[in-house]
C-alpha cells in the first residue's frame, strides 16, 4: 500500500491507496474519484504502518480494496460507510474533537 502523511493546521492528513489504483480515475454516475499522484503518492508500506498512521490521523482518504479492507479489519472504518465507485473502494475518516 502507498502511504502519505501531511501535517496541517487541523492535524495529520493521511492518504492511503493500493498501488494499482494510483493515477486512476473511477466514475459511477455523478461520483468521480481521481487517485492523483500529487495527493496519494508516498512510501510503499505494510499493513502495520498503515494501521498506525490511520490511528494517528485527524483526516484520512483511503482508496483500493486492500487499503480499505485493512482499515475495516482494524476497526478504523465501518464497512457500511465505504463507497464502491466503479471497481474500487473508497473511505474517508474525520476525527472530531
Amino acid at each position: 500500500m502507498i502511504l502519505n502523511e501531511r501535517r496541517t493546521e487541523e492535524g495529520l492528513l493521511v492518504s492511503v491507496c493500493d498501488p494499482d489504483v494510483l493515477g486512476e480515475t473511477f466514475e459511477d454516475g455523478d461520483l468521480s474519484l481521481t487517485v492523483s499522484e500529487e495527493f496519494y503518492a508516498g512510501d510503499e508500506v505494510d499493513e502495520d504502518q498503515v494501521v498506525d498512521s490511520l490511528h494517528r490521523a485527524s483526516v484520512a482518504n483511503i482508496v483500493g480494496e486492500r487499503s480499505v479492507t485493512v482499515a475495516i479489519d482494524a476497526g478504523i472504518v465501518e464497512e457500511a460507510n465505504v463507497l464502491a465507485i466503479e471497481d474500487t473502494l473508497h473511505a474517508q475518516l474525520l476525527r472530531l474533537g
